[in-house]
């Protein structure tokens, strides 16, 4: 290897990561989805009643049998406690995962797009036992299901 070529090669990286950092630093690669905002007051609120008005703007929940949580009986680690939510209903714009036991009841928020199956697998914190409860908005309704879970050893301080 000759010495321009070391310098050729040299100038390509340099200038490749010169492009590469000041396209990251403008923005040009943020991704979007992964930056979308965040509902501070729903997250943030103690009660499941605030979490709900907060989080949708509504109390005007139906239960529905078309919604199936999966989530085992007994949980031996309240830090991670399994749960999957499926939706059996048309246009689901949104799924959210609530523990009514805990400190901040509002665990998870999802939005799937159109076209996409709606379900949802999370690990969530129970302090204590208790009901997870499952909201999925449909249509521009509410819908709910709720399981019990007895914790064992709770994972939230």
């Amino acid at each position: 290897m000759t010495p321009n070529t070391k310098r050729r090669d040299f100038l390509k990286v340099a200038l490749i990561m010169g492009l590469a950092g000041s396209t990251f630093a403008t923005g040009l690669f943020a991704p979007r989805y992964v930056l979308a905002g965040w509902n501070r007051k729903a997250f943030e609120s103690k009660h499941v009643n605030d979490a709900l008005k907060n989080g949708f703007g509504s109390l005007d929940i139906v239960m529905s049998d078309n919604i199936n949580i999966e989530a085992p009986d007994i949980a031996a680690n309240g830090a991670i406690v399994p749960v999957s939510v499926v939706a059996k209903l048309s246009a689901v714009e949104a799924i959210a995962l609530l523990s009514e036991k805990n400190p901040r009841p509002l665990g998870a928020i999802f939005h799937p797009r159109a076209g996409i199956r709606p379900k949802m697998s999370v690990r969530i914190k129970m302090g204590q036992s208790g009901d997870v409860i499952a909201i999925v908005k449909s249509e521009g309704k509410l819908y709910m299901a709720r399981r019990s879970i007895k914790v064992t050893a709770g994972g939230c301080a």
